[in-house]
């Protein structure tokens, strides 16, 4: 029995040795799991930190990339927009004004305005003094258009801008400064058959006028007996002309349109120099107003209603001009 006894305590014994060392191998491998699930959760974790910090930068990369592509074209547009010096340089009187394009003309952006001149689309503010002549503020090879709108109707005037540029330059400038808005066409002479206008500060003749006075176009021949000018001008029904005093380069801003065969008298003097011709319709009116016309005063005479230029808009064809 004893034997058998200590049989069964040797076996127990065994078994708790077995026992003990499955817990060990357990405890081990636990402990092995444990290393294992930490390192890769380390590495997990670095590989989601390494991907949100390389995100981020990449991010800045892209947003400064697009800056760069958003203020290119801007500084681009700035630098083309500065006025070259072609258009900055005062003109001389006997500097000779450029009409052929440039090679590039048909990809360049329109030029800008000339210095000291009006809009183009007449929104200056109105000026009538001014202390010197106009610049070139036209294209001499370009087609201009004066549209008259009066209290009688509307009469349209072809310029002569390549035969006239001076004459023609000064008048399209002094309308788009507002020169002859709101005045009179205040004198009718049908001995002539001449409208007069283009004095905004008096409405008369006797006009102090824009300031200054223009070169005659071409400059005129001088007669023997008299010393005046003598000029090559003939005049018709229709045309727009500069009038002016008897001396020479004496033509400011008054004008007058001829309305009838009359106007040939002054054919022998052809010093005021013609720059426009109207339509048939612009003609009608023409005949209108001076079919108003009320004898009186030592110039013959004026409407017998007042007849109101409300403005004068300019139309051409040219580029920025």
């Amino acid at each position: 029995m004893a034997s058998e006894k200590r049989q069964r305590q040797r076996e127990n014994r065994m078994r708790a040795i077995a026992e003990a060392e499955r817990a060990k191998k357990r405890s081990a491998t636990g402990r092995t799991v444990l290393r294992v699930v930490f390192v890769v959760a380390a590495v997990l974790i670095a590989l989601w930190l390494w991907s949100v910090f390389s995100g981020d930068d990449a991010a800045d990369s892209d947003s400064e990339i697009d800056e760069i592509d958003v203020e290119a074209p801007e500084a681009a547009a700035f630098e083309t927009a500065e006025p070259s010096a072609d258009t900055t340089s005062p003109r001389t009187d006997d500097e000779p004004v450029s009409t052929s394009p440039s090679a590039d003309a048909a990809d360049a952006v329109p030029s800008e305005i000339p210095e000291g001149c009006p809009a183009l689309d007449g929104t200056s503010e109105r000026v009538i003094d001014f202390d010197t002549r106009q610049p070139m503020c036209i294209d001499p090879a370009a087609s201009y258009t004066a549209v008259f709108d009066t209290s009688e109707g509307e009469m349209r005037f072809e310029l002569t801008a390549e035969a006239t540029p001076e004459t023609v330059n000064n008048f399209v400038t002094l309308a788009r400064w507002g020169y002859y808005d709101e005045t009179l066409l205040f004198r009718t002479d049908p001995s002539i058959h001449i409208i007069q206008g283009g004095s905004p500060h008096t409405n008369t003749a006797s006009d102090p006028g824009p300031g200054y006075t223009i070169p005659d176009e071409p400059q005129f021949e001088v007669d023997p007996n008299t010393a005046n000018p003598i000029g090559p001008y003939r005049y018709r029904p229709g045309q727009l002309v500069m009038a002016r005093a008897a001396g020479f380069n004496s033509a400011g801003a008054q004008f007058f349109i001829t309305t009838g065969t009359n106007a040939a008298l002054l054919d022998s003097q052809g010093t005021y120099v013609v720059f426009g011709q109207t339509d048939d319709a612009g003609l009608t009116v023409a005949e209108a107003i001076i079919g108003l016309h009320e004898p009186g005063g030592s110039l013959g005479g004026a409407p017998s209603r007042p007849v109101t230029v409300h403005s004068v808009t300019i139309e051409t064809d040219a580029l920025g001009r």
